[in-house]
């Protein structure tokens, strides 16, 4: 579950259904080492811990730690994060928005809003806590509830996972837990509208700002938006529309079964491009990364994109898309 989670963060049904970015894994925040450490698109520090097949005392002493973890990081500010905590983790990438950027398919992701955001988090301790477990004990959810309760400055969701047999696979199906006693039940529609920003179900807002752009790209968007609406017809992928601050539009064919998708096409005014995210394609469809490379002419890389739309491609990543509809999310 450990591996899965880091791979694939949005596959938790988490409150808000916010997009993560992991930083880290077993990273060590004062006496202890924090499963994984995530960010949140709007800059919010998320702090995991994975709790399976443990007893049961282990399953209620987790509160405390993931409080200990988060009391920990509260006060910090955005570099020592990076550079102290962090450090080599972050890679290439340098700074926690370089990572952020670099997974960020639906361009939902503004650098100044952003770094005041994490800024914020950091400075009040408002995180989102996430425990994953094989089971919830009552007392466990009574102490999770109450914690919602009391305070505005963290976020807990509290995640079990059921396996299940499957063609001589282990399933994992993670699920979330409402705590019965949580008493301001607006405040995930509030979280919903704010992550959501300018989400909206399918290609129609898509297509309708394709009559926005210069006639010479619209055969191409148009034709994008046609073979998006196959792979949903086909039911291969879950499809929406993001309309981002800065008038970037995003379509999203995502895997329905990790909220991430194998590549993204963004337009405005003055361009448009389809991006390719290497990881989903790794996690999901590796079988298919040798004849899209051989297609584009160059290495298949997070994050790259291409402006041009043949037949040979489109058709390659239908076939991307079936491999990876096809694989489940499993442990031996």
């Amino acid at each position: 579950m450990h591996d899965l989670v880091e791979q694939a963060p949005q596959m938790l049904p988490l409150a808000g259904a916010p997009h993560l970015t992991v930083l880290g894994r077993e990273v060590r925040l004062g006496n202890g080492y924090a499963d994984l450490v995530a960010v949140e698109s709007t800059g919010r520090l998320v702090i995991i811990e994975v709790k399976l097949a443990g007893n049961a005392e282990s399953r209620r002493a987790v509160v405390a730690q993931v409080l200990s973890y988060a009391g920990y990081l509260q006060g910090l500010d955005p570099g020592q994060l990076e550079t102290q905590i962090l450090g080599s983790r972050l890679g290439s990438y340098g700074t926690v928005l370089d990572a952020v950027q670099a997974d960020d398919q639906q361009h939902a992701v503004y650098p100044g809003d952003f770094t005041d955001g994490l800024a914020r988090s950091l400075a009040d301790g408002s995180f989102r806590l996430v425990i994953v477990l094989d089971s919830a004990p009552d007392e466990l959810v009574q102490v999770v509830g109450y914690l919602q309760s009391v305070t505005d400055k963290i976020v807990i969701d509290l995640v079990t996972v059921a396996a299940y047999e499957v063609g001589g696979s282990r399933v994992l199906v993670p699920q979330r837990v409402e705590p019965a006693r949580r008493v301001r039940e607006m405040s995930d529609a509030q979280v919903d509208a704010r992550q959501a920003g300018g989400l909206s179900p399918g290609s129609g807002d898509f297509r309708a700002a394709i009559a926005e752009v210069p006639p010479s790209r619209r055969v191409a968007l148009l034709q994008l938006a046609d073979w998006a609406d196959a792979l949903e017809r086909e039911n291969l992928v879950k499809l929406s529309t993001y309309q981002g601050k800065a008038g970037i539009i995003t379509l999203l064919p995502r895997l329905a079964a990790e909220n991430a998708g194998l590549v993204s096409i963004a337009c405005d005014t003055k361009s448009a491009y389809m991006q390719f995210w290497r990881t989903v394609f790794e996690r999901r469809a590796p079988e298919s990364i040798p004849a899209i490379e051989a297609i584009l002419g160059s290495k298949l890389r997070q994050g790259n994109s291409v402006h041009t739309f043949p037949d040979a491609l489109l058709a390659a990543l239908t076939e991307a898309y079936r491999q990876a509809a096809t694989q489940v999310s499993h442990v031996p």
